[in-house]
């Protein structure tokens, strides 16, 4: 059989694109390394406005919603903010994500889990998917395989613009009724922020650093001290580690009949680390531009890295001298904006895709830029 796509990875990117090209229609191959539905290690913090990109209800995949923030400069200064208009759903990505999936597989699309791609090969005008059981054929082909995976590589994206960071999260379960706030903490980390987002059966505490010149810092070490906040027992927590492909400048997202998709496209927000709702906008736009590639438009995948370049790209460019200035002087970032109850409200709706960096970012920059000559 030849599959008019062939999607390799099931997170939010893959499962998104999987969905709506099976809604179209086309056959769908999605393949996955891991046995579905498979744990992520994620803080798992996701805004509403995805359902915006559905049309079946995301409900029964949301741990809970959360309407309260509340931020600490060195488990101290603390400042609490009420989401009057955009909570933020919590959820657990072993859920969430195979929701999306089984949507798609409710659509069409046939899925191979359990399945570890071990090459591919274009021949004549076609993608031959090469896996220890057997060797796929699709006409066009999605990478969605996230920061660790081979597919932006095997597809000839060797030098992509991106920043690594790394982040140390923990899962800790109870049995108890959970604190329903989201917790920031930015002086304990070095050039990025600690975290607490809690869900119906616990919380996911971890630590990142986002910036270029973060330092080596022992996030285990932070989190211990952070647990003592909450007076979390860390016994039977599950510790895990991994990178972040943040964004780092525009760059091409397409070759022969396909395209790279969610964090392996490296759409991750340089400035909060928000990666499930742009992994969900890639791979929208990625089974939009497959949609019309497999109708005749031969310029459809031009189209997919220019659309990603510019809707994406130009917000995560002001994203980006953002997170230059604030985690160069987290302090002062803190006192002059986070201290602030309207910048929490702003980033709400930045996070809801009702406000755009650019309409935010030069104000920001300038607050924080005249704070510090001041200082200074």
């Amino acid at each position: 059989m030849i599959f008019d796509c062939i999607i390799v990875g099931s997170g939010p990117a893959g499962a998104t694109a999987a969905y709506h090209l099976a809604k179209k229609g086309h056959s769908i191959l999605v393949i996955d390394k891991a046995i579905l539905p498979r744990y992520k290690p994620c803080g798992g913090g996701v805004s509403p406005v995805v359902q915006d990109w559905f049309d079946f209800d995301f409900s029964p995949a949301i741990s809970l919603q959360t309407h309260v923030v509340y931020y600490t400069w060195n488990k101290s200064e603390p400042i609490e903010v009420e989401l009057k208009i955009n909570p933020i759903w919590m959820v657990r990505r072993e859920v969430f994500d195979y929701f999306i999936v089984k949507q798609a597989i409710s659509k069409g699309a046939t899925v191979k889990d359990n399945t570890e791609v071990m090459g591919i090969e274009f021949k004549s005008d076609r993608w031959l998917v090469k896996t220890p059981e057997d060797t796929y054929t699709g006409r066009y082909l999605i990478g969605a395989d996230g920061a660790k995976g081979p597919m932006a590589k095997w597809l000839g994206f060797t030098k992509q613009k991106k920043l690594v960071a790394g982040a140390l999260e923990l899962e800790i379960p109870t049995s108890e009724p959970v604190d329903m706030k989201t917790y920031f903490e930015f002086g304990l980390v070095n050039s990025g922020y600690g975290w607490n987002f809690p869900k119906a059966d616990g919380y996911s505490l971890g630590a990142g650093a986002f910036s270029k010149q973060r330092k080596a810092q022992n996030f285990k070490r932070i989190l211990e001290d952070y647990a003592t906040f909450f007076n979390l027992n860390l016994d039977n927590a599950t510790e895990c580690g991994h990178p972040i492909s943040l964004w780092d400048g525009k760059q091409k997202l397409h070759t022969q009949n396909a395209v790279l998709a969610g964090e392996a496209a490296c759409v991750v927000d340089p400035f909060t680390a928000e990666g499930i709702r742009p992994s969900i906008f890639s791979g929208l736009k990625a089974a939009e531009a497959i949609n019309q590639a497999l109708g005749g438009n031969i310029n459809a995948l031009d189209k997919y890295t220019e659309t990603i370049n510019e809707e994406w790209g130009n917000q995560m460019m002001w994203a980006q001298k953002l997170a230059q200035i604030f985690y160069r002087f987290p302090q002062f970032g803190y006192k002059v904006a986070v201290k602030k109850p309207s910048a929490t409200a702003t980033m709400s709706r930045i996070f809801a895709g009702e406000l755009s960096y650019s309409d935010v970012a030069n104000k920001g920059i300038k607050l924080l830029q005249k704070s510090l000559f001041n200082f200074n």
